[in-house]
């Protein structure tokens, strides 16, 4: 018994090769949505949040958040509970998720050349050769995002990640649907003694993964017969402690038996390991138009490991709350263009989960009236204590927390 994947090009006749495939065979198809609803339950992260990790840009937040880490974390337990079935069909990003390891699969890529996808995307979408090329560009730098950020491999299609490669521009539907039932027979493929432990190995080290992601930690995680590797990829300045506290928690899951550590390629790169934050937002967004004062109130902030990303303008703020929807908001209120008032008015209306305290040094009393009618968490004075302003960020945090749980 086994299990088919499919990763495929945009406009390479994905669907009707699938839909043939399960019909003839009788798999149960599995698809990125199924597998993201899976691990928003477990996480109880948002769909919108996981699914966001398939994307080409990473969050600005991201590297205090480990956001895309941690949906990943789920999205590998989600696919190892599911991997005790048999005889279904994965279809998406979350095929790339399958180790190697795991022989019992049989890993299919459909690509074409790209005038032809150009043309099948003209046709479907009633496109112009240039729109319709700007569009399968865009999907495909976020299927080689993908694959460097699981396997550091930029080309999607790199045939170390496939069993078979079908050219669907030159080869009849017929014809690959034939191809591919006729591999799923393969003895090769067919379940073993050890593609079930391999499995079992994928699963337990997605559950050490998942522990570790809930204590802020992002590492690298692999497992054998109960033995657990963890990587550390990013330079840590207290190497030792770090060390203890991974083991710590990684001998709690219920299947390992040891847990070693060791140093990976990325350790010696310039960028310093940042454990993720709970009790603080993990996701400050800095609105104000007197650059060296915000640029050092981010600073300030991030070395209390708070996470912050800064627009000089009500305009570049909003954008940014629609790509990267912040947890937090400090917003001033005297700017050029859109005002603060303005900002703060829209954001609650279109992301009122969004706390806002507004921290400025020409308000009024008026204005700390309007703004807390309009809905601002607080409204803080410039200039303003450091401490004051973390502990407002601490209680806005409790709140947004509340309201999740």
């Amino acid at each position: 018994m086994s299990i088919l994947t499919f990763f495929s090009g945009s406009y390479c006749g994905k669907a009707s090769i699938i839909s043939d495939v399960i019909d003839q065979s009788g798999f149960k198809l599995l698809s990125d949505n199924d597998l993201v609803d899976s691990a928003s339950r477990l996480s109880g992260m948002s769909e919108k949040k996981i699914a966001r990790s398939f994307l080409e840009k990473k969050s600005v937040f991201n590297k205090f958040t480990h956001e895309k880490e941690r949906s990943i974390a789920y999205l590998r337990l989600a696919m190892a509970e599911r991997m005790s079935q048999d005889d279904f069909v994965i279809d998406g990003f979350t095929s790339l998720l399958i180790p190697a390891s795991i022989s019992h699969v049989l890993r299919i890529c459909l690509i074409a050349d790209k005038a032809y996808r150009i043309e099948q995307a003209m046709k479907a979408q009633n496109l112009s050769e240039k729109d319709a090329a700007n569009l399968i560009l865009k999907n495909d730098e976020s299927y080689s995002a993908w694959s460097n950020t699981l396997y550091k491999i930029t080309d999607p299609w790199d045939a170390s990640l496939y069993d078979i490669i079908l050219p669907t521009d030159k080869m009849t539907k017929d014809e690959a649907v034939s191809l591919i039932l006729e591999n799923l027979k393969n003895e090769v493929i067919q379940s073993t003694k050890a593609s079930r432990k391999a499995a079992d190995d994928f699963a337990l080290a997605a559950r050490v993964e998942v522990a570790l992601s809930k204590e802020g930690h992002s590492i690298g995680v692999s497992a054998r017969d109960g033995l657990v590797t963890l990587t550390i990829n990013t330079n840590v300045l207290l190497l030792g402690k770090l060390e203890e506290e991974l083991k710590n928690i990684a001998q709690q899951v219920e299947g390992v038996s040891s847990v070693e550590t060791r140093i990976g390629k990325g350790f010696y790169q310039a960028d310093i390991y940042r454990k993720f934050d709970f009790e603080v937002p993990s996701k400050v967004l800095l609105v104000d138009d007197e650059r060296e004062f915000v640029q050092t109130l981010s600073e300030r902030l991030q070395m209390r490991d708070v996470g912050s990303a800064i627009a000089y303008d009500g305009e570049s703020a909003l954008n940014l709350v629609e790509a990267d929807e912040p947890d937090v908001m400090i917003l001033d209120l005297k700017m050029p263009g859109i005002d603060g008032i303005e900002v703060l008015k829209k954001v609650k209306a279109s992301r009122p989960e969004i706390e806002v305290i507004i921290l400025t040094g020409h308000g009024s009393d008026a204005d700390r009236d309007i703004c807390m009618k309009l809905g601002a968490f607080a409204y803080l004075q410039k200039p303003v204590d450091i401490e004051e302003l973390s502990r407002n960020l601490k209680a806005a945090n409790e709140k947004i927390q509340q309201k999740q749980n």
